[in-house]
């Protein structure tokens, strides 16, 4: 016989069969010099807005929009937490990271858009 803590509540269930993947990204410009991070669950649409420039803030004045590092993680509270932690990091942190997955600075978003 299964106990109440064995069998799994409408609420666990439900939260189970809902997965989101949230993502933190570093975008630069055309000659590396600005990077910018940021977090997002829909990681292609957010590309897509940096690139034709749908929000006029920072990435639009400074033409930010080479996708160069993303990870990915299916915890928001995480995933901000990174954001603030990236954005507080030291610039040399960033390429240091960048450096490891995407040497090159290839933009990782190519053919998204």
């Amino acid at each position: 016989m299964a106990t109440d803590e064995a069998i799994p509540s409408k609420r666990k269930t439900k939260k189970c069969m809902y997965h989101k993947t949230f993502y933190v990204y570093i975008l630069a410009n055309k000659y590396n010099r600005v990077l910018y991070v940021g977090v997002s669950n829909d990681l292609v649409r957010r590309i897509h807005e940096h690139k034709t420039k749908f929000n006029k803030g920072f990435t639009a004045r400074y033409n930010v929009d080479k996708l160069v590092y993303f990870e990915e993680t299916d915890d928001i509270g995480w995933a901000i937490c990174r954001e603030k932690q990236l954005k507080c990091g030291s610039r040399q942190d960033k390429i240091n990271l960048i450096i490891v997955d995407n040497p090159n600075w290839l933009d990782l978003s190519e053919g998204w858009v």
